[in-house]
C-alpha cells in the first residue's frame, strides 16, 4: 500500500495535554467543592477510568456526572464552573521531537493533515508552535462543523488532500475517536498511548490498531514500517 498522507489529532500526537488535563481535573474539583462535594486525587482518577472505559464522547462531562452523582441540577452548575474556569486556558504543550518528525514525513512528500476535536483557536496554537504551516490541511472541528468519530471528518481531510481515505494513515490517541473512525474507512491507523485515555482499549478486532506507540521515536519507526508495506 503506497500511503500518501498522515492525520493528526491535536491533543496527544502534538499537544500532550499534560498541563491541560491537570488543570481540568483541578476546576472540576474545585467546582465539585463548591457544590458541598468533597473530590480527592483518587476520585477523580476513579471517575477519569470509568469515562474512559465507558467510551464516553466527553470525558469531563462524564466525570462530572458520575462525581455529582447524576444530579441534573447540580451537574449543569458545576459544568458551567468548569467552562468559565478553563475556558481561557493557554497550555498548549508541543510534544518533544514531533515537530522533527513532521517536517520529515513532509520533506519526503507525504501531504499531512489535522483531524481533531479543537476549537478555531487551536490554528494560532499550532502556529505558535511552529507547526502550523506543515498542514496542508487543518480539519478542527470548530471550522469544519465535524467532531470526530464523525466519518465526515476524515473523509474532508482526504479530499482536502487530493487523497483517498485507505491512501492515509492516522495518528491519534483514542480508539473511539481516532482509530475505530480511520479503520472503518480502510486508513491505517497508528495509537499513540498517553494522557487519559491511554488504557482505553478496542472493543473489537476491527478497532485494533495497525501500531502502538508511546513517544516519536517509536511513531516514526510505525509510520516507516507502513510505508514500506
Amino acid at each position: 500500500m503506497a500511503y500518501r498522507a498522515v492525520l493528526f489529532d491535536v491533543g496527544g500526537p502534538l499537544d500532550m495535554e499534560f498541563a491541560w488535563e491537570i488543570a481540568v481535573d483541578g476546576a472540576i474539583a474545585s467546582a465539585c467543592g463548591l457544590e458541598g462535594i468533597r473530590v480527592d486525587h483518587a476520585m477523580i482518577d476513579e471517575a477519569s477510568e470509568a469515562a474512559v472505559a465507558a467510551f464516553a464522547p466527553n470525558a469531563y462531562a462524564h466525570m462530572i456526572e458520575t462525581l455529582c452523582g447524576g444530579d441534573p441540577r447540580t451537574v449543569e452548575r458545576v459544568r458551567q464552573r468548569v467552562r468559565a474556569m478553563t475556558g481561557n486556558l493557554e497550555v498548549f504543550q508541543l510534544r518533544p521531537e514531533i515537530d522533527g518528525l513532521l517536517r520529515r514525513l513532509s520533506e519526503c512528500g507525504l501531504k499531512l493533515g489535522i483531524v481533531a476535536n479543537q476549537p478555531q483557536a487551536a490554528r494560532e496554537r499550532l502556529a505558535r508552535a511552529g507547526i502550523g504551516d506543515l498542514f496542508e490541511h487543518q480539519g478542527l472541528s470548530g471550522l469544519t462543523g465535524f467532531s470526530k468519530p464523525d466519518p465526515r471528518a476524515f473523509q474532508a481531510a482526504a479530499a482536502s488532500l487530493g487523497v483517498t481515505p485507505p491512501d492515509c494513515i492516522m495518528v491519534g490517541d483514542r480508539i473511539d475517536n481516532d482509530i475505530a473512525p480511520a479503520k472503518a474507512l480502510g486508513m491505517a491507523a497508528i495509537l499513540l498511548r498517553g494522557g487519559r485515555h491511554r488504557r482505553q482499549k478496542p472493543r473489537s478486532p476491527a478497532e485494533e490498531p495497525d501500531a502502538v506507540v508511546t513517544d516519536v521515536l517509536e511513531l516514526e519507526a510505525a509510520i516507516e514500517a507502513l510505508l514500506a508495506q
